[in-house]
């Protein structure tokens, strides 16, 4: 599984956010929360929705499941001039990302992210960029089907060491 390379102009998102770990995962009670308000989300630049991660800077230098951070359900919106009562808004900036293609149920998913973080970026000629990563859930993501796809974006830059 080999990415593709984008470089992402600045985005803006409206959702709801938590803060969790891996260890206490939180994801479920966080989309419960969103998809029910979704709809009022004005000036969506899509239909597509956004499962963000915001990680503190080092997060994965020194990894451990324990560590907090800021998980997102999102639309991205063109403006924030319409933002719902107790949803939030988050500015990605524009950078360069790692685009990944996760095909499959969503509970597949973190072995899409095992070979991402255990294998592929070991061996690539980047390293993990301090922005938001986020995972793209548009048309043909389906939360069981075998067959449902989902972009995962992972922020990176050249790996200067190498």
């Amino acid at each position: 599984m080999e990415p593709k390379f984008e470089t992402l102009a600045e985005k803006l998102f409206v959702g709801k956010r938590l803060t969790t770990s891996f260890s206490e995962d939180k994801t479920y009670e966080l989309w419960s929360a969103f998809m029910p308000r979704r709809n009022e989300v004005g000036n969506a630049a899509g239909t597509s929705l956004y499962s963000i991660e915001v990680y503190p800077p080092l997060f994965f230098d020194h990894f451990n499941a324990n560590t907090t951070f800021e998980k997102w359900a999102a639309a991205e919106v063109t403006n924030f001039n319409s933002v719902p009562g107790e949803m939030d808004t988050l500015v990605s900036p524009q950078g360069l990302y790692a685009v990944f293609l996760h095909v499959g149920p969503a509970s597949t998913g973190p072995i899409t992210y095992q070979y991402i973080f255990a294998n592929w970026l070991p061996n690539s000629a980047y390293t993990i960029d301090n922005r938001p990563h986020f995972a793209i859930m548009g048309e043909k993501y389906k939360h069981d089907d075998p067959a449902a796809e989902e972009e995962i974006w992972i922020p990176v830059k050249p790996n200067i060491n190498m």
